[in-house]
């Protein structure tokens, strides 16, 4: 049968009519293949990608607009072609070809920016030794030196870690590559779409740590110090060997080494040092580096780092903070009447609670500027954490400059992100109310010009701010798309104050059913929502599901993403209800 240039719903019908496979009868993964197959209204007919849109125009108007951290709220017009915001104010020109997007109750801010990130990033593969191994002179590779590894060959734009950062409202990331104590060069990466190459910028930056190899030299921290010493002076003596090779005769030719190659950028300081860093000893100790080899440095990873602020300052080292805090459960938990052993563990657990998210606002007290870094941490989390230290005394418009420019600065990218400018990359962060507003949610994302829907819960608590209804159990669930009708089970889990499970659908492949793990699991009051994966075609799909719960049965709507969201309706099982 053959395929018409511009399939639509007809031409899904015939492939009903011909074929039999539970893919296209199914009504999630029914929609999968009706977007795929059947999106030339939505898609330009020139792109054989099917992925650019016919315009790449769009107008953001009257929207309350914050162009950089502590700026007053301004009604304006945002004016978005080809991926570069154009014009910006409240009486801009609307082009005729834009498509409009009412903004009259949302506010607009700049992109967010993760200086320091692995959201996508696979880990290479471990070398395998050679037969001549010697453990106190091993080959580079397999000691963790590899500063020729780049993260633009590590990094997945597809990868649900990307996915997650961006719905957190983050459209650029500053992505360092895994490996050993010098595990190669980062990469700047706008959080675009998968048909794009999103690549920004590669090779800006060394990602080091002082992490020693395993039965091999360098092990200990010691160790790595000195091998670091020695691969940069090493740099230097080579530059310098080639240099006279190159203008003398006579002169022995100096041997080209990889590692060595791939140093020359940071020995001549056109890149910094991001450094790994787990304790105010060892950012001391990579400050000490520092000083004696004279590189750029940025320290990461550190929670607490009261004990070396004026350090970081008087070195002007930069500063990446872990946007995290820690859970505040067993603070919560504590009870009254204790003996005076647990109350001074209590008294410590509170403490350390305090340090933590006092940090950003005592490194902003101190006029140190720092950004914000997701590893080790959930972007879903994002707001939350920040508006904890905020309350615990960071500024509003320093938490936004750590998010914006301050990470902008700090890789390089002022010149085109950080603030909402004509002339500047299409990144915007469009939310439902002032950004750090407890009820403010995140609607739309633009990055490098392409708009990402997300979808706004109804948050519904009682006074505590807690669930109100019980949703572990057996759910079976039915779900309404374009392309039918279609069900599966939801098992949901609940382990302490946690939740998770898995939820089936009909395999692509015709198989019977798949099932995938669910994330994101969220009770407010009777909202349920939470998030999983369809895989499709070689495409991974994103799903949100939100709903709410009334005693057995749940309704509520699925969001599929980049195809809109559709009704879903289950009801539980009781012989499968949680005890937990």
């Amino acid at each position: 049968m053959p395929i018409p240039k511009n399939p639509g719903k007809d031409f899904i019908n015939q492939i009903n009519t011909h074929m039999k496979k539970p893919l296209w009868k199914t009504g999630l993964l029914g929609l999968c293949a009706w977007g795929l197959f059947g999106s030339g209204t939505l898609f330009a007919q020139s792109d054989p990608t099917g992925q650019k849109p016919i315009t790449q125009t769009y107008a953001f108007t009257n929207a309350t607009v914050h162009a950089s951290p502590g700026s007053e709220g301004q009604k304006a017009t945002i004016v978005v072609k080809d991926g570069v915001i154009i014009s910006v104010g409240s009486g801009v020109t609307i082009p005729a070809a834009a498509k409009v997007i009412a903004g009259d109750s949302l506010y607009i801010y700049p992109g967010f920016i993760d200086a320091a990130s692995q959201a996508g990033i696979t880990k290479p593969e471990d070398p395998e030794r050679p037969s001549d191994f010697v453990s106190s002179n091993p080959p580079d590779e397999i000691a963790g030196i590899t500063p020729w590894r780049s993260a633009t060959d590590q990094f997945d734009i597809s990868s649900s870690q990307v996915d997650e950062l961006r719905k957190a409202g983050f459209t650029m990331a500053h992505l360092l590559p895994d490996g050993g104590m010098i595990a190669g060069k980062s990469t700047i990466m706008v959080l675009g779409t998968k048909g794009s190459t999103n690549l920004i910028k590669a090779n800006t930056a060394l990602a080091a740590s002082l992490n020693g190899s395993r039965g091999m030299y360098p092990g200990t921290t010691v160790g790595v110090m000195a091998k670091f010493r020695d691969v940069y002076k090493n740099t230097s003596l080579t530059q310098d060997r080639m240099a006279a090779f190159a203008s003398n005769s006579g002169v022995s030719r100096p041997e080209i080494n990889p590692t060595y190659s791939a140093m020359t950028e940071v020995v001549n300081g056109q890149i910094p040092v991001f450094f790994e860093v787990e304790n105010d000893l060892e950012v001391r100790r990579a400050i000490s580096l520092q000083k004696e080899l004279g590189f750029k440095l940025v320290v990461y990873g550190l929670e607490q780092y009261d004990k070396v602020i004026d350090l970081l300052k008087s070195s002007g080292t930069g500063v990446i903070l872990k946007l995290d805090t820690p859970a505040d459960k067993a603070i919560k938990n504590q009870k009254n009447d204790v003996d005076e052993a647990v109350q001074a563990q209590y008294d410590r657990v509170k403490e350390s609670y305090d340090r933590t998210i006092a940090q950003a606002g005592k490194l902003a007290e101190a006029g140190v500027p720092f950004a914000f870094s997701t590893i080790d941490a959930k972007p879903s989390d994002a707001m939350k954490s920040l508006r904890a230290m905020i309350e615990a005394g960071l500024t509003e418009s320093a938490a936004m400059a750590a998010l914006t420019t301050n990470a902008a600065s700090m890789i390089g990218m002022n010149r085109i992100a950080g603030t909402v400018e004509q002339g500047k990359l299409a990144n915007l962060v469009i939310t439902t109310g002032p950004i750090f507003s407890e009820d403010s949610q995140i609607k739309h994302v633009v990055a490098d010009g392409s708009i990402f829907d997300y979808e706004i819960k109804t948050k519904m608590k009682n006074g505590n701010g807690e669930a109100t209804v019980e949703v572990a159990g057996t759910w079976d669930y039915t779900s309404e798309t374009p392309a039918g009708s279609s069900g599966g089970k939801l098992t949901i889990e609940k382990d302490g104050d946690d939740y998770s499970g898995t939820i089936t659908y009909d395999d692509p492949s015709g198989n019977g059913t798949a099932t995938s793990p669910i994330s994101d699991v969220s009770i407010s009051g009777s909202q349920l929502s939470f998030s999983f994966e369809v895989s499709a075609g070689g495409m991974a799909i994103s799903v949100s599901v939100s709903g709410e719960i009334s005693g057995n049965s749940m309704d509520g709507s699925m969001n599929i993403a980049q195809f809109g969201s559709f009704p879903i309706s289950a009801t539980r099982n009781p012989n499968f209800i949680s005890n937990n």
